[in-house]
């Protein structure tokens, strides 16, 4: 695998040529946003499948916001990252209150994407959980266990991502019934170093690609 990739997209098209004999037919395909969905374009559209988000939020320190200590995933329970929290001297109820503000932001941005339209059924189908990378996996892992809820037991579920971390790759074996990773390099740092373009998406921009894709949003920001 010769990386950077070029782009979300390109990563996309290269992802669906992968996942094409690996899935079984008629597939859900739920992006992570904002860059998941640019990456989950290509691959719905490769596989004929329709295309959704499954909208996630990090979790972060009360004091430190850009350190994730846990994530949420719309239609599933707040997942925290026990080894993190226990470093920090942290129990659950100390992040409380950012995981009420997270879980608000999370349905503003539900209704943004999505509107009144409710996600796909779920149930019986298998789903593909698409993100642009992982790093520690913290939103993959909630949105992996949502689908879990959601599916209560019906389906497979596949999470596909471009690159990620080799030790988050292991640490996520239990949370999907396959991982698609066509890079795993060791001098992992960041998402972003793997890719040549790696612009930070807008809620316009995922408006754009559900709406090419056939699904809708609402004008509410």
């Amino acid at each position: 695998m010769r990386l950077p990739y070029a782009g979300r997209a390109a990563a996309g098209a290269l992802l669906a040529e992968v996942l094409r004999d690996m899935v079984p037919q008629d597939p859900v395909v739920l992006a992570l946003p904002r860059g998941g969905v640019a990456v989950a374009a290509p691959i719905a559209e490769r596989l004929r499948a329709p295309l959704d988000v499954l909208v996630t939020r990090k979790i972060g320190h009360p004091a430190r916001p850009e350190l994730g200590v846990g994530a949420i995933a719309e239609g599933g329970r707040p997942v925290f990252d026990s080894e993190t929290l226990d470093r920090l001297g942290l129990e659950p109820q100390d992040v409380a209150e950012v995981a009420g503000r997270e879980r608000r932001e999370l349905a503003r941005r539900v209704r943004v994407y999505r509107g009144e339209r409710p996600l796909p059924e779920l149930r019986g189908r298998d789903v593909i959980v698409v993100d642009d990378g992982l790093a520690t996996g913290g939103t993959a892992r909630a949105a992996l266990r949502a689908v879990r809820t959601i599916q209560a037991g019906w389906g497979r579920v596949t999470l596909a991502v471009p690159v990620a971390a080799p030790e988050t790759v292991e640490a996520m074996r239990g949370e999907a019934d396959e991982i698609v990773v066509p890079a795993t390099p060791e001098n992992f740092r960041a998402v972003g170093q793997w890719y040549r373009r790696f612009d930070q998406l807008t809620d316009d921009d995922v408006l754009g690609l559900l709406a090419a894709a056939g699904c809708g949003g609402t004008d509410e920001t």
